[in-house]
């Protein structure tokens, strides 16, 4: 099949391009390279996919950009989209909100108009872990009713959650939002606190910990996550929200206790008050991934944090 994977040269959309081209199907990923972070990682991303000498092809345009949508849904007929391009992050939304609702809401809704003007009646959608907000409803379930976003980011992704409902309700697309929660592994983005808090350690630099410690996140290794995209791909879905996350809790002070084992150095820590729009926990109910896809991760934070490690010790030095 043809796949349009947008934010395909970024960390989990170079995952899924590569898993994929190995299952046998023609990609184009559609990135801007944006200066997020260093446009190089993306680069060197697109270097690896490009080395698998498979039928891939990329396409740089930003989705806030009709003529570019136009120019790479014209390049092929493609039977799925998969969107994952967004402006990520809870932190950074807070000094730029406009931006976040531009690029995922608008971005978005000019995603699924374009697919389905042509015709392209599935695709799946990236949501995040970030809508359920502070909930002490733990583990979070997909239904549970969630009014109180409490970031620019997270109000941005539920926005998104109802334009794909909409236009399965009125158009009868098959759609799939699939709630993200914290991903990790190789290719991350170095703004994520594994990959910096890495990198300072390993410099002998001092890394910021907001807060206490005991702050937890369901830690989801990235092939697990491209597991669970995989198989919404496979399947008609109709509509559905789905959480693909470990369904683990990992605490702040003991992912610090495993980077610092697997890089051998003691961690400097800044420790630095509680941040707005951060919160305390997310913890992901996945029996309804279990039943509909069959997703059942594989790889437990230690586990996966070395497999992160034997990547991040081969990468080149970048900023």
């Amino acid at each position: 099949m043809n796949f349009l994977v947008t934010g395909g040269a970024g960390f989990i959309g170079s995952n899924l391009c590569e898993q994929l081209l190995l299952e046998g199907h023609d990609v184009w990923a559609f990135d801007d390279l944006n200066a997020f972070y260093n446009p190089a990682r993306k680069e060197q991303n697109l270097k690896e996919l490009k080395a698998l000498g498979k039928p891939f092809h990329f396409v740089k345009g930003d989705l806030t950009q009709p003529a570019d949508l136009d120019h790479v849904f014209s390049l092929a007929r493609f039977d799925q989209v998969i969107h994952l391009a967004a402006r990520a992050g809870v932190r950074p939304s807070l000094a730029d909100p406009i931006l976040y609702q531009q690029v995922n809401v608008l971005g978005t809704v000019a995603v699924l108009e374009k697919a389905r003007t042509l015709g392209i009646r599935k695709i799946t959608i990236a949501s995040s872990s970030s809508v359920y907000g502070i909930s002490s409803n733990v583990p979070f379930s997909e239904t549970e009713p969630i009014f109180t976003p409490i970031s620019p980011y997270a109000t941005s992704k539920l926005a998104c959650e109802g334009l794909g409902h909409v236009y399965h309700h009125i158009y009868g697309m098959d759609v799939a939002m699939l709630r993200f929660f914290t991903v990790y592994g190789p290719r991350q983005r170095p703004d994520l606190a594994i990959h910096k808090f890495a990198q300072l350690i390993t410099e002998g630099k001092p890394i910021p910990v907001f807060g206490d410690g005991s702050t937890s996140r369901d830690y989801t290794f990235v092939a697990d996550t491209v597991a669970g995209i995989m198989a919404c791909t496979r399947m008609e879905i109709g509509y559905e929200i789905i959480n693909l996350g470990e369904s683990q809790t990992v605490r702040l002070d003991y992912l610090i206790e495993l980077i610092e084992k697997e890089v051998g150095k003691k961690a400097l820590i800044n420790r630095l008050p509680d941040q707005p729009g951060d919160v305390p926990i997310t913890f992901a109910n996945i029996a309804k991934a279990r039943r509909i896809l069959g997703y059942n991760p594989q790889v437990k934070i230690e586990e996966g944090m070395h497999r992160f490690m034997e990547w991040f010790k081969r990468q080149p030095p970048l900023n």
